[in-house]
């Protein structure tokens, strides 16, 4: 099987090779939203199930997905993962960051899912805490949802709102840190306020490094840059960010599908349902090059895979095989 288009194959490349005997190892897990727990485009299996299919197709982390999916009862949660050998690596949550009072608006829902969190945090991988996953309101705003893969930069926010959004990120990430000691990630991604590549180091350059990192997503980036790929994107924005980025998310990007997106202006939605987001291999996203330059950097976490699952691709646990095989095929 190929791991990537574009001529690159799925053998392991020769510089993966050069790195991997001597790099720490590079776990390799998946996220409930790959079973339709998020864009609503997957099954909705139910989350035992999920988690079966999720452990029996070869990854050993996940994700709490949206609250309320996963078992949102400590000893319950504890349960559920240390039956399958699982290790819980974060939890996602969307906030509409520019909205003045939102911290205080949803302060219970943020801290229920961080102690949730909190509470697993030595579940399989006791040297390693869950992160709290923080990101805009995807989809919160008409233009931006309509817009996404080809954002402009006079649609950014202006001066007063970023602003605004950074400071409330940075008070959720203090709240966070002081009521569980988890660190706060933020989760750039398409159709939201943080999309463009500028956009990440706006952001960053806005917020305190000490309260919060970078996910890393190789998905949304790639598609997120509003220009074609010519297979170097994901890479050049990792390095680019790389001092930011102590987690990645694995995501691919169809490049066909991408341009067409962008030239008939398909919102976000609906780039999605015609598959930008493919499976692993199936893109522009030089998976070879992440992972040599991930061994070269001597990561040793994890690597999460999120995949949207669309008619015609099977079910989720066959789409989730297909791409822990397209791993196992680069050496993971």
């Amino acid at each position: 099987m190929s791991a990537t288009h574009g001529g690159r194959s799925g053998t392991i490349a020769p510089e993966l090779q050069a790195t991997r005997m001597a790099a720490p190892a590079i776990r390799v897990a998946n996220a409930p939203c790959s079973w339709g727990t998020i864009e609503g485009f997957g099954d909705n299996t139910p989350w035992a199930r999920m988690l079966d299919e999720l452990a029996e197709t070869g990854y050993v982390g996940t994700e709490l997905g949206d609250l309320g999916y996963l078992p949102d009862e400590p000893a319950a949660l504890r349960a559920a993962l240390e039956e399958r050998g699982l290790v819980m690596l974060g939890g996602f949550e969307g906030v509409p960051l520019r909205r003045l009072g939102i911290v205080a608006e949803r302060r219970e829902r943020l801290l229920r899912i961080a102690r949730l969190l909190a509470a697993v945090a030595d579940v399989g991988e006791p040297g390693r805490p869950p992160f709290f996953i923080l990101a805009d309101d995807t989809r919160g705003d008409s233009e931006r949802t309509a817009k996404a893969g080809r954002v402009t930069p006079d649609m950014a926010l202006g001066a007063d709102d970023h602003a605004v959004f950074a400071r409330n990120a940075e008070e959720i990430a203090r709240l966070v840190a002081g009521e569980t000691g988890l660190r706060t990630l933020y989760h750039h991604h398409c159709a939201a306020w943080v999309e463009t590549p500028d956009e990440i180091e706006r952001f960053l350059d806005a917020t305190d490094p000490d309260l919060i990192g970078l996910v890393f997503d190789t998905g949304h980036y790639v598609y997120g840059t509003g220009v074609e790929d010519d297979g170097t994107a994901a890479l050049k924005g990792l390095q680019r960010f790389w001092s930011r980025s102590p987690y990645v998310h694995l995501k691919d990007c169809h490049p066909g599908v991408a341009a067409r997106a962008r030239a008939e202006g398909l919102d976000y939605t609906r780039a999605i349902g015609e598959g930008v987001f493919c499976e692993l291999g199936r893109g522009s996203v030089d998976l070879a090059g992440v992972l040599a330059f991930l061994h070269a950097q001597g990561y040793a976490d994890w690597l999460t895979v999120e995949q949207d699952v669309l008619p015609g691709m099977g079910t989720p646990k066959e789409s989730a095989a297909r791409n822990r095989a397209t791993l196992r095929a680069l050496g993971l």
